[in-house]
């Protein structure tokens, strides 16, 4: 399994839409400020068919460090949950989808 990088997913959409890379960069960097913007103030955010991103918020709880067995406390944190949507679940689960109908 391959891990793509910020980078190469810009260089392949500047690729793939003929515009500047500088352009795309600052417009990937833009959403990705956006997106953490509103999941920071609690905001849901959902792309229809994509997915929706939310946060969730995890109870304190006590765990046990493996290593020495002792017992440490874990506070209260937010987490950021994905649920995939409809055309996602269908594209990965092998189906043919044509994601270019839903554009």
């Amino acid at each position: 399994m391959a891990t793509i990088t910020k980078k190469e997913l810009i260089d392949q959409i500047s690729e793939k839409s003929q515009a500047k890379r500088v352009l795309v960069k600052q417009i990937i960097q833009s959403f990705l400020d956006e997106l953490t913007a509103h999941l920071s103030k609690g905001n849901r955010i959902e792309f229809r068919d994509f997915g929706v991103f939310e946060t969730k918020t995890r109870a304190a709880r006590t765990a046990q460090n493996p290593k020495t067995l002792q017992r440490v406390d874990v506070p209260t944190k937010r987490m950021v949950k994905f649920k995939m949507g409809r055309l996602m679940k269908a594209h990965l689960s092998g189906s043919s989808v044509d994601w270019a109908q839903k554009k």
